[in-house]
Parts: structure tokens; sequence; C-alpha cells
């Protein structure tokens, strides 16, 4: 608000948050383990906002449960699948809005 004592203005300000604007700052990195063991696969955002962010084994998204274990801590996403095994071998992906980043 401007106010000169006899006239007065007054403006908004409204601010919109992009759909993801967080990016991948920390790329995956490609895992060799032996069967029966946990891979581990880790990334960093610019900022823990994104809450559209998925795992993917292939073209399969993931989710939490016994064999997958999706932690986030702060901007640290982290993917352990427990006790691989041959037929978990391939391509692991993550992707937050546009950006996709894979191993």
């Amino acid at each position: 608000t401007c106010d000169t004592g006899d006239q007065q203005t007054t403006a908004t300000v409204h601010l919109k948050e992009p759909a993801s604007a967080a990016t991948i700052v920390e790329s995956l990195k490609d895992v060799a383990t032996f069967e029966g063991e946990d891979a581990v696969f880790e990334c960093r955002l610019s900022q823990e906002t994104a809450q559209d962010a998925q795992w993917f084994l292939g073209d399969v998204p993931l989710q939490s449960n016994e064999m997958n274990e999706i932690r986030v801590q702060g901007t640290r996403h982290s993917l352990i699948l427990r006790k691989v095994t041959l037929e978990d071998c391939g391509s692991i992906s993550f992707r937050v809005g546009q950006h996709l980043s894979a191993a």
C-alpha cells in the first residue's frame, strides 16, 4: 500500500510454486552386487519439495514394501532393493518432474 495522505493505492503479490522446481543435482550410479545381497541407489535433489518423485525398475513404478525400501532424508532419495536376484537386473531410474536419472 502507498498512502500519500489524500490518495492511496494497493497491490497484491501472488506467488506460485512451479509444479516441480526440484532438479537432480547428484545422479544415480551403476551398482554391481552379488545375488542375495542388497543393491542401494541414491540421488540428491536441489530441494526438499519433490512430492512427485518416483523410482522405476525398467518401466515398473516401485513402492516401499518387503522387497524395496524407499527412503527420503531431506534432499537425498534412496532405493534399497533387498536380496536381489538375476530377475532384478536392468535399468533403475528416478524421476522428479521432468528430470530423470538412470543407472
